[in-house]
């Protein structure tokens, strides 16, 4: 048997031993309590992003044409209804027109009896003032020559001693009279001959003018009574029956060419900066069951005071007439593209806090790192990073929202499940 003090040193021993063994187990159970979260993860990778500015929008035809009458007359008829493809000057309908017709065929005698009037007046004798001037310069060049023969008479005899000097003088002054009658006479013929022929010609010229003018504003108005396509396209509208009163100010028929249409968007000023005529554009139905590929035709200079915004229109071929005018749609432009830009999948993004944008890092050491980083483009599910990261990091995709820095983590693949009491991961297949 042992003595007293070989037990109490063996008893001592045991305890010792126990107390060691106990604070071993404490430790691990302790490192074994260490939480490790999951996560998933997605490489920072190099790769081309579109900065698409999207914006909601309402579409327009491509033309549109409010056919309006200019004239008050009922419809005699219509040649087109709602749904009608008409073409450029084709008859859509036809206003009640018989007294514009006997007013056009009345113009027209007045033409014609004023291109006779013309003609005779052309082709006439000097009308009698003509005639009574001719007649007086006639009667002047006769009195004329024989006051020049008394004057020459009365100077032979002068000459001769057998008048006196007296009636030479006589002699002398009417023949002075009758120069200065037959001079003024002259002149007046010349006057008449020259100035009434002038304005007896435009007198008739005018009244010819006159009569076709009028002729032509009649011939004018029985066409106003045919209405006529000013473009290609669909009837849209017709508000009238035939027998019913149309007049100006009233359309009469809607033509709208839909063969392309217009999306016309407000884009806020920030965004304006990336967009310019010509970049390539989609148009989107409110359903998203059909698009339609076309590109920026105006980006508005000026911008809406009240929305800040500005007006950007968006083109496009509309085969089949899908797309009605009038409908809201969705612009989806292709502002710019950035080739061999580092881009990250937007779910790394974690919520913003204090203005700045922040992601988690997977380091080599199993542990999360939380980094600042800038973005720029954004595109779907994916974000250009400017500033923060570089290509081959692992950024937390899943698992990183709530997670402190530093955190130790593990790294699951997509579709696995952790064992929550062992940490060991659990088989996804079940028994049968």
């Amino acid at each position: 048997m042992l003595n007293y003090h070989a037990q109490i040193r063996i008893k001592t021993a045991a305890a010792l031993w126990i107390l060691f063994l106990a604070a071993g187990c404490s430790q691990n159970e302790t490192k074994e309590a260490e939480p490790v979260a999951p996560v998933q993860t997605a490489p920072v990778q190099r790769s081309s992003i579109q900065r698409i500015i999207k914006a909601q929008g309402i579409l327009h035809p491509i033309d549109q044409a409010s056919v309006i009458p200019k004239i008050n007359a009922p419809v005699r008829e219509f040649y087109v209804n709602r749904g009608s493809h008409v073409r450029k000057g084709e008859l859509l309908a036809v206003l009640e027109s018989r007294d514009l017709a006997a007013a056009a065929v009345e113009s027209k005698g007045l033409v014609d009896q004023a291109e006779a009037a013309f003609r005779g007046t052309t082709g006439a004798s000097l009308p009698e003032e003509i005639t009574k001037a001719q007649t007086d310069v006639r009667s002047a060049k006769e009195a004329l020559d024989a006051a020049q023969k008394l004057l020459e008479s009365r100077k032979a005899l002068l000459e001769q001693g057998a008048l006196p000097r007296r009636q030479v003088d006589e002699a002398n002054v009417a023949y002075v009279q009758a120069h200065s009658q037959y001079e003024v006479a002259q002149k007046h013929l010349d006057t008449l001959e020259k100035i009434g022929r002038d304005a007896a010609t435009r007198q008739a010229q005018a009244q010819v003018d006159a009569a076709k003018g009028h002729n032509q504003g009649a011939e004018v108005q029985l066409e106003y009574a045919k209405v006529i396509s000013p473009i290609d396209g669909v009837i849209t509208d017709r508000p009238l029956y035939a027998g019913e009163m149309a007049g100006p100010g009233v359309p009469l028929l809607t033509v709208m060419d839909v063969s392309r249409v217009v999306a016309r968007a407000n884009v806020p000023a920030e965004q304006l900066m990336f967009l310019k005529v010509g970049v390539a554009a989609t148009i989107t139905g409110q359903d998203a069951s059909a698009e339609l590929h076309g590109k920026v035709t105006v980006v508005s200079p000026a911008l809406d005071p009240n929305s800040t915004t500005a007006e950007v229109w968006v083109e496009a071929q509309n085969p089949g007439e899908r797309f009605k005018p009038g409908s809201s749609v969705q612009v989806s432009i292709l502002a710019e593209t950035v080739e061999d830009a580092i881009v990250i999948p937007l779910a790394a993004i974690l919520p913003a806090q204090e203005g700045e944008t922040t992601v988690m890092v997977v380091g080599s050491d199993s542990l999360a790192h939380e980094k600042k980083i800038e973005t720029g483009i954004r595109e779907g599910d994916k974000v250009q990073v400017l500033k923060g990261l570089d290509p081959g990091e692992q950024v937390i995709v899943v698992g990183g929202l709530g997670l402190e820095d530093k955190a130790r983590v593990r790294v699951e693949k997509p579709g696995e499940k952790t064992d929550e009491k062992s940490g060991d991961k659990a088989d996804k297949k079940t028994d049968k």
